[in-house]
């Protein structure tokens, strides 16, 4: 054992004296990337088990806080099943509609302009937007889609969008989408650009004819780097719903029907205080997140992880 570690400090040290230019370059994000990444996860990781209501020391109580969550929580699960619901609309349509939106923008002359009015909504925050889609989902009979409805006689009475548990999660989940053309958006876009040309050239000796055959055998094989980061994002934007969320249906909304992970993680923390618990809401949907950004890894990453 000690060969082994002289053998690997010796390497160490080799390796420093090769690339420390290159060390000393990334200290300044190491060092911001531990102060700011890794100490709030590993805080959070040992708030966790522990009784805390920032008043008081934390008190360690063990796997109280997650015997409560799980066992005990009725909201919690609810809470699960909405963001579950949600992230398997929202993820995979999302993920869809921006890429097949850059293919399609890519094809066109002045894509600047179509790039701009579908990232536009992206760069609007959550709270401003959601105030336009509250006077289109108004309760009353002036909300613009009530109106339309009465007008065309399809409902005699105005239909309490915001109120009625079997219309709050769709109404976030078509709000959501609308707001879906962020990042992924552009990445697939600049991605779609940096195909070379070359290689459809090819392809067309080849034998393919069509430009679903191009998307399938050339654009989306040099394209994997792009579609890991696009799965990514779409995953943890769609398990970190709250803003519109509670903008929308409010925290929390009736009879929780748009209750989400976060939603009940910042009632928690931020309403009731209970800081170690709302810690343990965090820990699980961090290792949720971790647990399908490995699962996007292995479908789109060339090494396979």
């Amino acid at each position: 054992m000690a060969q082994a570690f002289t053998m690997r400090w010796n390497a160490a040290k080799r390796a420093w004296h090769e690339y420390h230019t290159m060390y000393l370059f990334m200290l300044p994000f190491t060092i911001l990337f531990i102060i700011f990444v890794i100490a709030p996860v590993l805080t959070s990781v040992y708030l966790s088990f522990t009784y805390y209501n920032m008043l008081e020391p934390p008190r360690w109580i063990g796997l109280s806080n997650y015997r409560l969550l799980f066992l005990e929580d009725d909201v919690f699960i609810t809470a699960i099943k909405n963001t579950l619901i949600f992230a398997i609309i929202t993820g995979p349509l999302a993920y869809v509609t921006s890429f097949t939106l850059a293919w399609l923008i890519n094809r066109l002359k002045f894509r600047q302009v179509y790039t701009l009015a579908f990232y536009a909504p992206s760069l609007t925050s959550g709270i401003a937007i959601s105030v336009i889609w509250l006077y289109f989902f108004a309760n009353d009979r002036y909300g613009l889609l009530n109106f339309l409805l009465i007008q065309a006689g399809l409902v005699t009475e105005p239909v309490a969008w915001l109120q009625e548990q079997s219309t709050i999660l769709p109404v976030i989940i078509v709000i959501s989408l609308w707001m879906s053309m962020g990042t992924s958006f552009l990445v697939f876009l600049a991605g779609l650009q940096s195909v070379p040309n070359e290689l459809y050239e090819a392809g067309m000796v080849d034998g393919i004819k069509s430009s679903l055959q191009e998307v399938f055998y050339i654009t989306l094989p040099v394209m994997k780097p792009q579609l890991l980061f696009g799965a990514v994002m779409a995953i943890v934007t769609s398990f970190a719903v709250f803003q519109v969320a509670a903008q929308v249906a409010g925290v929390p909304s009736p009879l929780y029907a748009g209750h989400t992970i976060v939603a009940h993680l910042y009632m928690h923390g931020f309403i009731h205080f209970e800081m170690g618990y709302a810690a343990s809401i965090a820990v699980v949907l961090f290792v949720m997140t971790f647990i399908l950004g490995r699962v996007s890894i292995r479908l789109f990453s060339e090494r396979g992880g």
